[in-house]
């Protein structure tokens, strides 16, 4: 690949024309012109649609501009690191994170990153596919999630169960009394459920309805820190981890009712194989461990 023709690109996707890309570089347009043209036949791809005299980067051009912004950004950061002779670069670990998944268990592998290294980290949270996808594309190097790949993608990832922990009902005080005869004692009660893209969601309902529980589903959200918010507010019944309930009922701000049998939650950490390893994400994927549930 020439360089010189990707950074002819970054400066003209920027900018926005080769006007001014022409301007900033202190060249003739029709030779960014041409050094454009012939970077986009070398990939074998248009980058650009233009639209009301603008140079407007189509989905491909995109792609391009991220990988280009890390290799210049790069470079960049090579010069600083040679002029403060400063050679103890840290390694950055991007994270990707379900919605659903408990706070504590980011915040534990934040710790066990910290003691591998003295890094940065980013912590990116969104549903599966997109964490999927942007961890495919190398933009992430972990992800945390309470489901696997799918069957059809274990050639692209590597997953490894971290842990599973029982699902238990947790309700404020007032909801007590439920104890009694659990699980029927749960009929027409109000529910805060997680939402439908989680599997929790699909495993509580199939239960309900295999025991021919009906339940009042009033409020339903993918944020677990959100779900026992509202709980604590004695807004309704919250289906929960133990793991993830562990704190708020030593605290006593929620109880725990019964568990449900049979049913569980599994947290998995995903990773998708590359040339260059990230250091610290190969060794968290290898050695992390959640000695929090075994207690």
């Amino acid at each position: 690949m020439n360089y010189q023709h990707l950074y002819y690109f970054r400066t003209v996707a920027v900018e926005g024309s080769v006007s001014k890309a022409a301007q900033k570089l202190r060249l003739g347009q029709p030779a960014i012109s041409l050094q454009l043209k012939q970077f986009e036949e070398y990939l074998g791809h248009k980058l650009f649609e233009r639209k009301n005299r603008k140079l407007i980067l189509n989905d491909v051009g995109r792609s391009i501009l991220d990988y280009a912004n890390q290799i210049f950004r790069l470079g960049e950061e090579l010069e600083e690191v040679i002029n403060d002779q400063t050679f103890d670069k840290r390694v950055h670990l991007q994270i990707g994170v379900l919605d659903s998944i408990p706070k504590k268990l980011i915040q534990l592998l934040i710790k066990a990153a910290m003691k591998i290294s003295d890094c940065t980290i980013t912590v990116l949270e969104g549903e599966g596919g997109y964490l999927f996808r942007e961890l495919l594309s190398h933009k992430i190097d972990l992800v945390i999630s309470n489901y696997p790949p799918s069957i059809g993608n274990t050639k692209q990832f590597n997953s490894r169960l971290l842990a599973s922990s029982p699902i238990s009902i947790f309700a404020a005080s007032k909801f007590k009394h439920l104890k009694s005869n659990f699980p029927n004692s749960l009929r027409d009660q109000p529910f805060i459920f997680p939402t439908l893209h989680s599997k929790l969601r699909h495993d509580l309902e199939h239960f309900f309805r295999v025991n021919e529980i009906s339940v009042k589903l009033i409020i339903e959200t993918q944020d677990t820190a959100v779900q026992k918010m509202l709980g604590i507010e004695g807004l309704g019944l919250v289906p929960l981890p133990d793991f993830a309930a562990k704190k708020i009922m030593q605290k006593g701000e929620l109880v725990k009712l019964g568990t449900l049998p049979e049913l569980k939650e599994g947290f998995w950490l995903i990773s998708s194989p590359r040339q260059i390893q990230n250091p610290v994400a190969s060794s968290l994927f290898e050695t992390f461990q959640l000695k929090v549930f075994q207690k």
